[in-house]
Formats: structure tokens, C-alpha cells, sequence
């Protein structure tokens, strides 16, 4: 693995807010980013993320998860295993846990970062965030924006 840090965002943009981690990577990916981060926008997640994700010497995950928190309130988690990670009910759950499942049956272990941002479920079909994601979105981009700067800092090779 040697690409740097891979900056994903998922989500169905046909769902609403459920698409919030792909607004969230198109907003980073027209920010300078520190060196070697790249930003893709992994739509709904499937198997063809895998190799992006395997050649990344770093993952950050961006995801909507439906966890009672109020909409827009975000987290920052570092799960080691996919059942770490929060119980969602998206469109794309399952294919992003299995997914990173097959990294341990390749005999990997990702490095992942994951910033969850809380939705309301279920979604109604249509294309645009709510109101109040909407109005946190610029404050929750500002934040994961200075989280890559740290994640640059804990990227780099340690100085002897």
C-alpha cells in the first residue's frame, strides 16, 4: 500500500441526506488537502471501491448513520473491524461492512478513519440535503477539513 490517504465519501444522493458523505467529499475535493490525500466519491459502496481502498495507505470514511443523534451532529471514529462500526440502516450498509471484511480475508487490516454525520431514517426520495443539513454542512466540512490536517500529521513516516 502506498497511495497516501484516501478521502471517501458514501451515500445515495437520491435519498437525501442519506447522501451527506458524498456532498461532504465534493466540498473537501475543492479544498487545497495536505499532500498525498486524494477525495473519491464512492457513491453507494460495492466491490469496486475495494482496490482504491486497498492501495490507500489510509482510509477516511465519510457516511450518514442513523443513530438518534440530532441531524448534522457528527463523530469521529477510528473501528478496527466492521462490526465496530455503527449499526446503520442505509442503502449501501451491508456492501461497505462486507467490503471491509474482505480486507481481513486478503489479509489486511485497514487503517480507517470514519466520520459518521447523523441522519434522520427513513429518507424520502429526492436529490438535496434537508434544511438543517444543509445549514451544518459548512461547519461539519470546516471540521473534517482540519481532521485531514491531523490525519497528515499521524501520516507521516516518524523523524529519527
Amino acid at each position: 500500500m502506498s497511495d497516501g490517504v484516501l478521502v471517501l465519501g458514501v451515500g445515495n444522493i437520491l435519498m437525501g441526506d442519506e447522501g451527506v458523505g458524498v456532498e461532504v467529499v465534493q466540498r473537501l475535493s475543492e479544498r487545497p488537502l495536505p499532500a498525498g490525500f486524494t477525495c473519491l466519491d464512492g457513491g453507494t459502496g460495492s466491490l469496486s471501491l475495494l482496490d482504491p481502498m486497498l492501495t490507500a495507505d489510509r482510509v477516511v470514511l465519510i457516511d450518514a448513520t442513523s443513530d438518534g443523534e440530532p441531524v448534522g451532529t457528527m463523530k469521529r471514529l477510528r473501528p478496527r473491524f466492521s462490526k465496530d462500526y455503527p449499526r446503520r440502516i442505509t442503502a449501501h450498509d451491508i456492501g461497505l461492512k462486507d467490503l471491509l471484511d474482505a480486507f481481513y480475508l486478503l489479509g489486511k487490516e485497514p487503517d480507517v478513519t470514519l466520520y459518521t454525520i447523523s441522519i434522520e431514517f427513513p429518507q424520502e426520495v429526492g436529490v438535496g440535503l434537508s434544511e438543517p443539513l444543509r445549514k451544518a454542512l459548512p461547519a461539519i466540512v470546516v471540521e473534517i477539513h482540519a481532521g485531514l490536517a491531523c490525519e497528515s500529521l499521524t501520516a507521516q513516516p516518524a523523524r529519527t
